[in-house]
């Protein structure tokens, strides 16, 4: 069968990385199948709203942190195995301990943090401290998942695609027998650990599977140096990024209460349940991204060009279809109880335009050096949001926090045109976004 081809990307070389799509795309679309029956659908409407936003509100906290255990290292790590693959276990066992490390520091400061926001909380809170540590040990487990990066670095994604199915299937079929046997609340926040412990399990055995050992991982001091020095932006822009986009779930529990939460995670889930596309995508090319910079700049351009435009059709047609299909999701996948969420999923659905294209444009960061900016527009995001939820939270309550989520997504993916040496590319996004080199290859015709 032949394959189909993307402007920009000769033939030969996109059938290589398409298949490597391919792969991730199934192990995402596996996973996002999954999590949109069971945990975005099924537990809901078994735990109701209340209890729904018990069981997230731990996840959410922990979110921060996770992203700070991970250091930003993840695409920098990639990029290291494919430029240098012969150091690859110094540059993973590095990775690792450092991860690992972040944690373990983690951990108290995810504790300090529950108690200091239940302070201020407007609402009593209804999540107890236990649930909290038990999701905190996510922060350790996930270390292990630096693996990640050598089978993107290698082009292996169909191990990914094994791992992270695998691991949603053993997963969801736990929670559906919880479900089942009428469990309560509190196996379901073990579940959430479990989930990152399957995981890491589930690399550790695919890599070893390959033939390697991650016995003869060894930590550098050089290469830690190396990698603290070039990701540390990365590591607070990923916290800025959790920040601006979980900050209005912590929020609405402060301000509102558990059983909006409930509801409004949701929402979230059928949202951002499609975000795994951009980073699929942009994952298996970034290869082909940093051939075309290191041999020829215009098909560089032209790479980055038809990047945005793909990201930008994928992500206005989810939200047109998700626009006109809200009403019916929740009239027919929700109890009633959940029935607000319809209208609040056709605003936030619209952020995941400008997701799609801050994704993309981030590889672009990435392959120039440009991680400080990355780490500047992640915090522009992160504060535009905060400001924006606490004006518009205790006015407008969900619909307010959706509408905070749009505009702090598009102020950050449209950062890059008020910056000189990256204002090319913002208007490259303009351009895609209003299918403008669509509409002038139209016309050539």
């Amino acid at each position: 069968m032949k394959t189909p081809s993307l402007p920009g990307f000769d033939q030969a070389a996109f059938y290589t990385y398409f298949k490597n799509t391919g792969w991730l795309m199934i192990a995402r679309a596996g996973s996002l199948f999954i999590k949109m029956v069971i945990t975005a659908i099924v537990i809901p409407n078994y735990l109701g709203n209340s209890q729904n936003g018990i069981l997230n509100y731990p996840l959410v906290l922990v979110a921060f942190f996770m992203a700070a255990c991970a250091l930003g290292m993840d695409s920098f790590v990639t990029r290291q195995l494919l430029q240098e693959p012969h150091k690859q276990h110094s540059i993973l066992g590095t990775a690792f301990r450092l991860r690992l490390i972040a944690g373990i520091v983690a951990l108290p400061l995810i504790y300090l943090t529950y108690h200091l926001i239940g302070r201020y909380a407007a609402e009593a809170r209804a999540t107890p401290i236990e649930y909290v540590i038990i999701v905190s040990f996510v922060c350790l487990f996930q270390s292990i998942n630096i693996i990640d990066s050598y089978f993107q670095s290698s082009i292996q994604g169909k191990y990914i695609m094994y791992v992270q199915v695998g691991a949603n299937l053993l997963s969801a079929l736990a929670k559906l027998l919880l479900v089942l046997w009428q469990a309560s609340l509190t196996w379901f926040v073990w579940m959430l650990l479990v989930d990152s412990v399957l995981l890491a399990l589930g690399y550790l055995y695919m890599y070893h599977r390959r033939g390697h050992r991650v016995f003869d991982w060894k930590f550098d001091g050089s290469m830690a140096k190396h990698l603290l020095n070039y990701a540390w932006p990365l590591a607070f822009s990923a916290v800025f990024i959790t920040l601006y986009m979980k900050i209005d779930q912590l929020m609405l529990e402060a301000y509102m209460g558990e059983a909006i939460l409930g509801i409004y995670t949701t929402v979230v889930s059928l949202s951002e349940g499609w975000y795994f596309i951009p980073m699929a995508i942009v994952t298996a090319l970034f290869p082909a991204i940093m051939n075309a910079r290191r041999d020829d700049a215009a098909r560089y351009q032209r790479r980055l060009q038809n990047l945005y435009e793909l990201m930008s059709v994928i992500s206005i047609s989810i939200a047109v279809l998700i626009t006109f299909a809200a009403p019916m999701l929740y009239g027919l996948l929700y109890k009633p109880e959940f029935a607000a969420g319809a209208s609040i999923l056709t605003v936030h659905v619209w952020a995941g335009i400008f997701v799609f294209l801050n994704v993309a444009s981030g590889q672009y960061l990435i392959a120039e050096g440009y991680t400080f900016l990355s780490l500047i527009r992640a915090l522009i995001g992160a504060l535009a949001n905060i400001v924006l939820n606490v004006v518009w939270i205790p006015k407008y309550g969900m619909i307010g926090a959706a509408y905070a989520t749009l505009l702090a997504y598009a102020c950050t993916a449209l950062f890059v045109i008020f910056v000189p040496k990256t204002r090319a590319q913002g208007w490259m996004m303009l351009k895609a976004l209003f299918f403008v080199p669509t509409f002038q290859r139209l016309m050539k015709r």
